[in-house]
């Protein structure tokens, strides 16, 4: 699903784009789409930025998982003690 983005851009910027879009027979979208897709992976291939460590690393952490059910379980408790009263 796409998502509105609104933002302040030169207007050289602008002009360039819709040129570029007009000399490719595409659209400004798929100009600006592509355009943040390869500068994205241009810094990832500089940085060496591993997508999955950064993004499943979720289950590592300090506190065993007990603990951290009974935290989630007590700070449920208390938010439906809260509207009981």
């Amino acid at each position: 699903m796409d998502k509105i983005l609104s933002a302040r851009v030169h207007e050289s910027v602008i002009q360039r784009i819709g040129s570029l879009a007009r000399r490719l027979q595409t659209s400004k979208k798929r100009i600006i789409e592509d355009a943040v897709q390869f500068y994205a992976d241009k810094v990832d291939r500089e940085e060496k930025f591993d997508v999955f460590e950064q993004t499943c690393g979720a289950w590592r952490r300090n506190e065993p998982a007990g603990q951290v059910v009974e935290e989630a379980r007590e700070t449920f408790r208390k938010s439906m003690q809260r509207h009981r009263k």
